[in-house]
């Protein structure tokens, strides 16, 4: 599907934003290095949105209201804002709402969210004590994969809550998140567990607690990046 214009504009300034600030940390694996995309001058992904300064999430959901941005809103039952702490050290960004969430409204409530906040409690935390969020906020049909146009529209949300959160680490989960933030096509295996500099963040990705339902033998790559991120927090294993 062609995007229209103004979702073009849009795509480019996402990718104009994430590329300019984000910047790898560390490389311990071999090959090419994710290759971070640099863009010539233009108007930021923040100005694009009207970013106001000092802004809250209450705000920034005010400012989304019964979004009709894109053609997502058309089947929707409830906008999936996000949950937890507005003033988190930890945030994770999935992809996008799925049928559980779209009914309730919360992001990660479904058998996916369960294993998430099974995550969450292993790293001696509360599902309260982070923010949970998505690249889009509502349900794409068939939880399918956001368009790119989708994403145009809705990531600058995402930006402008990491903004008014400010936490120490941003913890992507999936592909699409990491490759949002990121402004790369690369697949999450070239850099999952790589640290990233985003805007004062830390950034990391790992794999989406609904590629674990699938393939379980990956839940211990997984807890090798929950590691590194409770080693930045400084936070210890939950003790059974």
């Amino acid at each position: 599907m062609n995007m229209a214009p103004a979702a073009k504009s849009s795509a480019k300034s996402v990718a104009a934003a994430a590329g300019s600030v984000a910047t790898p940390l560390s490389s311990s694996k071999s090959g090419p290095s994710l290759p971070i995309i640099s863009v010539s001058a233009g108007p930021t992904l923040f100005e694009a949105a009207e970013r106001v300064p000092g802004e809250t999430l209450d705000d920034i959901r005010a400012d989304l209201g019964e979004c009709t941005r894109c053609r997502l809103h058309k089947a929707r039952t409830k906008i999936v804002f996000g949950v937890g702490n507005p003033k988190a050290e930890l945030v994770f960004v999935g992809e996008g709402p799925g049928h559980d969430e779209d009914i309730q409204g919360e992001p990660f409530v479904g058998r996916a969210g369960k294993l998430l906040t099974q995550m969450i409690e292993a790293m001696s935390l509360r599902r309260e004590d982070v923010y949970i969020c998505n690249v889009v906020k509502c349900r794409p049909p068939e939880n399918r994969l956001p368009d790119k146009d989708e994403i145009a529209v809705c990531s600058p949300f995402l930006l402008r809550q990491l903004a008014a959160i400010q936490p120490k680490v941003i913890c992507c989960l999936g592909a699409c998140s990491a490759q949002t933030l990121l402004a790369t096509n690369q697949g999450i295996s070239r850099f999952r567990g790589e640290w990233f500099d985003f805007r004062g963040s830390k950034l990391i990705a790992t794999y989406h607690p609904a590629y674990l339902l699938r393939n379980p033998p990956a839940k211990s790559e997984v807890w090798k990046d929950l590691q590194k991120v409770m080693a930045v927090l400084g936070l210890q294993p939950k003790k059974r």
